[in-house]
């Protein structure tokens, strides 16, 4: 191969390996992803400051109801840096949860498995008894609508918080 061809495929192996390890938009390059950043994203408004749930959320999240008819939808709007309480949807039948990602960058993590990245568009079923977390990226907000699956005797368990340990881990 002559010394043309070796600089041409060293440079390709180079952008190609630049290419693959990008961080993805929402990253910023390292910082903080800006709530006005954030808020051209989403179709959806962020809500009002979760107050009633707080007590359930390291950092500050927001509430907005998109549907209370038939099934309840409503987005659930993360500062950087906050995640929900390990919890558990509880049900005698049916229920569970199911998240649509809308903006911004997150994570849900089950009990005993390993943390998931969430985009816009991905959608996560979760069934009633998994126990579970969800939250944004250190580095962004985060939007999911939170769609409360129709079942019996359906409530709410909150557990402990995911320690920083484990959300520091998270990259």
């Amino acid at each position: 191969m002559n010394m043309k061809k070796i600089i041409f495929v060293a440079l390709a192996a180079v952008a190609l390996t630049s290419a693959l390890s990008a961080k993805p938009k929402n990253q910023q390059g390292g910082k903080k992803m800006t709530f006005e950043e954030f808020t051209k994203q989403t179709p959806y408004n962020p809500g009002k400051p979760n107050d009633a749930f707080a007590q359930y959320f390291i950092g500050q999240s927001y509430l907005g109801p998109v549907s209370i008819e038939q099934v309840g939808i409503f987005t659930v709007t993360f500062e950087p840096g906050c995640r929900n309480n390990w919890h558990v949807h509880q049900a005698e039948k049916g229920g569970g949860q199911i998240l649509v990602c809308t903006a911004g960058r997150g994570w849900y993590q089950e009990w005993g498995k390993e943390a998931v990245a969430l985009n816009p568009g991905d959608c996560v079923n979760i069934p009633a008894g998994v126990k579970h977390w969800h939250g944004a990226a250190a580095d962004s907000w985060f939007q999911h609508l939170a769609v409360e699956v129709p079942g019996e005797g359906t409530r709410n368990e909150w557990l402990e918080p995911v320690t920083d340990d484990i959300y520091a881990k998270l990259k």
